[in-house]
């Protein structure tokens, strides 16, 4: 955070004849301030941009159409609900430029102290492990101090860094019993759904491409139009038929994990649906810190946001295989991996990265921001992440 300005001796009340500002009011200050400066400050185009105004300049010229970059929504209709993915590219001269004015207004956050919130708090301290979410978040994370990661620490600079590691972000809720369902069925429906989750976002053969078999194995085997395509998705992945709607996965022989932690945050919820029937409503964010196989030691983290719905229903009053979950909808929002790109993997941008494609025209958003529900009303348009 910047520091503040010295007061001028009689320019109001307060202690020392200054005026008293209030911490919020600073605060916002210097984040308009920043912003304004970003905005206006003249830049120089670099050598990527150069050659990537060309080529659509050359492009225009023999009136041919780059490839789009997307946010999605590719839907999916099921029983009336739909599924949506949007994935958003990262730009990295965006969040570089913030942390170069944050850095030269408060050198001292190089100088050891808290990377998380610059208030020179010992970083044990701030790092420390944020609680168990209970409630819907009302604003998005704290800006963090600009720090690379690095394979030691492969989520510094990063509000996940004080999040849950693995499947101990993912704490159920306190089951009761719901309309005709017991207390013991809907508890199960709660551990089944986080099976689901854990297999499909966390276990290290899922990521690294291999079959999702608990995953799939809790889903209604009823349920063949679900079924069926994420068979095909799975075994070949294409635009309309893409595992990331459900599954994280990446290709081992582009990327590994920079380490064996992947950052977990979220919350389960579950309600009376209709007559007879619950629904558990998942709604969790992984962080995966990725690091090139070719022996490059940058880390570059990918960002994923899941929203599912999963019903189960009494099976004395309605044709459904006890014990199984019918998938209501999903819904998916995937920062930093390329837009255009469909064969079932992350793709995430580093930084050394060559931009291949036309330049995002998306909106920009903030992947760590789950205060709000996954947007509905998109385009086709890729957009960009504000910070990875």
């Amino acid at each position: 955070m910047t520091d503040r300005p010295s007061e001028a001796p009689g320019s109001g009340s307060g202690e020392g004849g200054g005026p008293s500002i209030s911490d919020e009011v600073w605060e916002k200050f210097v984040q308009d301030s920043e912003r304004d400066i970003h905005a206006s400050a003249p830049k120089e185009p670099s050598a990527r941009a150069r050659v990537v105004t060309e080529r659509l300049r050359q492009q225009d010229a023999r009136g041919a159409q780059p490839e789009g970059w997307r946010t999605g929504p590719a839907w999916r209709e099921m029983d009336g609900r739909a599924a949506r993915r949007r994935r958003l590219w990262a730009i990295f001269g965006v969040p570089l430029a913030i942390a170069v004015l944050v850095v030269a207004n408060k050198p001292s956050l190089l100088l050891g102290d808290d990377p998380g919130s610059g208030t020179g708090v010992p970083e044990a301290v701030a790092a420390s492990p944020l609680p168990a979410e209970t409630a819907a978040p009302t604003a998005a994370p704290s800006e963090m101090a600009p720090v690379t990661p690095t394979l030691e620490r492969p989520f510094a600079g990063s509000p996940s860094a004080r999040w849950a590691d693995g499947a101990a972000g993912i704490v159920l809720p306190k089951a009761t019993a719901v309309s005709s369902l017991s207390k013991a069925e809907v508890e199960q429906a709660l551990r089944q759904t986080k099976a689901l989750l854990v297999d499909a976002n966390l276990d290290p053969a899922t990521l690294r491409g291999e079959r999702p078999e608990t995953a799939l194995g809790v889903i209604d085997p009823l349920q063949t139009e679900m079924i069926d395509l994420l068979d095909t998705a799975l075994r070949k992945p294409d635009k309309e038929h893409d595992p990331l709607w459900m599954f994280s996965r990446y290709d081992p022989a582009e990327l590994r994990l920079a380490g064996d932690v992947v950052k977990t945050r979220g919350r389960m919820t579950f309600k009376a649906d209709r007559e007879d029937s619950v629904v558990v409503h998942a709604d969790f964010t992984f962080v995966y810190p990725f690091v090139r196989t070719d022996g490059s030691t940058e880390v570059s983290r990918t960002i994923v946001r899941r929203v599912l719905d999963l019903e189960v229903s009494n099976p004395v009053e309605y044709e459904v295989t006890p014990g199984k979950l019918y998938v209501v909808s999903y819904d998916q929002e995937i920062g930093n991996s390329a837009c255009d790109t469909y064969d079932g993997y992350l793709h995430p941008q580093f930084s050394t990265d060559e931009q291949a494609g036309p330049l995002p025209t998306g909106p920009t958003m903030d992947p760590y921001d789950r205060s709000e529900g996954i947007d509905q009303e998109r385009t086709d348009d890729c957009g960009v992440v504000s910070r990875t």
